[in-house]
């Protein structure tokens, strides 16, 4: 590891495997990412009912939050109903979420192509300690530590991991499982209705997350400790500004950047993966408002009905998704976003539950294709010193959207 004038450093060139040990990465990869997924997904149908709990329970903070999502609402022209007022107050939750993941991503990816993939990974890990408070208290300052934990996603890392790997088998295993959202959706537990039925469930995920703090990457030996804590903070703006993630400002300004026709195939990929996970976090935020309000959904339904996300999702990944040849990837990644049309109509429209079973259906056939698919294209861009900084820009990016798609849908 070198490092230049300044504090910046000379990314590491990533580590390659040989295909036993690729496994054992793809496998340690897979089953970290299937537990961060479990850990987020078992918030959704919980969302509604905790945030009417905190509400009956007159807690002090959310008070003061709540009067701020009033007067938000009064300013855009909200009608003055709960049912409004509560899905704002969802967006709002899961809008912090993604600022947190919106402002660390990009960082945690540049980091780790200098100090290496595992000591960062290991930190990002510590933050997720964060569940373990809200099993031990029902205070809405609990809940909001679980919302703190969007700092300490590690997705971007697992990506960047996979996408270290050399051979075109770790590739397309990179496609399906490092956006493996269908497989955490399935695992998610249907759970009961209410805070204190999340509790068991709640305690469980915070033990599996605690275990990842000590469960060993292998064929990734860990680096000496870098001799200065200083790093190459000057291209925070260009990680941090809106503007410059679209543009891929960090990569164009790095070392050997995809230069030309490749760097602007990069940024329209950027903004494609930018444009969607808008349209789907808006949807995927407000969904679990819409059946509760509308089919008068409970916990437990809810869970059921992520349940059939998820399912639909590992089925399309595991046989679909999965034999996409390479090359193919951006030709399914139109066909599934033209689904999202009627996915969407049918959901927002559907007064009966076939009618939101069918929306669900080609929503999450969507879902299971765009996302694993435009990730595995742009792995393939920067140099081999620069996947870090590739996958957590594009991760910025999805996150936010992701800010940004839940406020303006609700």
């Amino acid at each position: 590891m070198g490092w230049g004038a300044g504090g910046s450093c000379t990314p590491h060139p990533p580590i390659r495997q040989q295909p036993a040990s690729e496994t054992r990465v793809v496998t340690v990869v897979f089953l970290g990412l299937l537990l961060d997924l479990l850990a987020f997904t078992l918030l959704l149908p919980l969302l509604p009912g905790l945030l009417e709990s905190h509400g009956r329970a007159h807690d002090p903070l959310y008070g003061s939050w709540q009067r701020g999502v009033d007067w938000f609402a009064a300013a855009i022209g909200v009608p003055a109903e709960k049912r409004y007022n509560s899905v704002l107050f969802g967006g709002l939750i899961g809008s912090i979420f993604s600022a947190l993941q919106f402002l660390w991503a990009p960082l945690t990816g540049a980091v780790s192509d200098c100090l290496g993939r595992r000591p960062v990974m290991l930190l990002s890990l510590a933050g997720q300690a964060t569940y373990a408070v809200w099993t031990a208290s029902e205070s809405f300052h609990a809940f909001l530590s679980t919302v703190i934990s969007g700092i300490s996603k590690g997705q971007n890392l697992s990506t960047a991991i996979l996408a270290d790997l050399g051979s075109p088998s770790a590739q397309i295993k990179m496609m399906v499982l490092a956006d493996g959202v269908g497989y955490g959706g399935t695992q998610k537990p249907p759970t009961g209705p209410g805070p204190r039925g999340s509790v068991p469930w709640a305690c469980l995920v915070g033990g599996m997350e605690a275990r990842r703090l000590v469960m060993p990457l292998p064929g990734l030996p860990p680096r000496p400790p870098a001799p200065s804590l200083t790093l190459g903070f000057r291209a925070a703006a260009d990680l941090l500004s809106p503007l410059a993630l679209l543009r891929f400002s960090a990569v164009a300004h790095g070392q050997d950047p995809p230069t030309g026709d490749r760097l602007s195939h990069l940024r329209r990929l950027g903004l494609v993966y930018f444009l969607y996970l808008f349209l789907f976090s808006g949807l995927e935020y407000t969904l679990s408002f819409l059946t509760h309000q509308r089919f008068q959904f409970s916990s437990l339904q809810q869970g059921k009905m992520f349940f059939f996300i998820g399912l639909t999702m590992a089925t399309i990944q595991g046989t679909y998704a999965r034999r996409i040849s390479p090359g193919g990837e951006i030709a399914a990644v139109k066909r599934a976003i033209l689904l999202l049309v009627p996915a969407f109509l049918l959901i927002g429209w559907g007064r009966s539950l076939p009618v939101l079973g069918l929306g669900l259906l080609l929503y999450s056939f969507a879902a299971a294709v765009v996302v694993p698919c435009l990730s595995s294209v742009v792995a393939g861009y920067g140099s081999p010193g620069q996947k870090g900084t590739v996958m957590g820009t594009l991760r910025s990016l999805g996150a936010l959207a992701r800010e940004l798609g839940p406020m303006v849908a609700a």
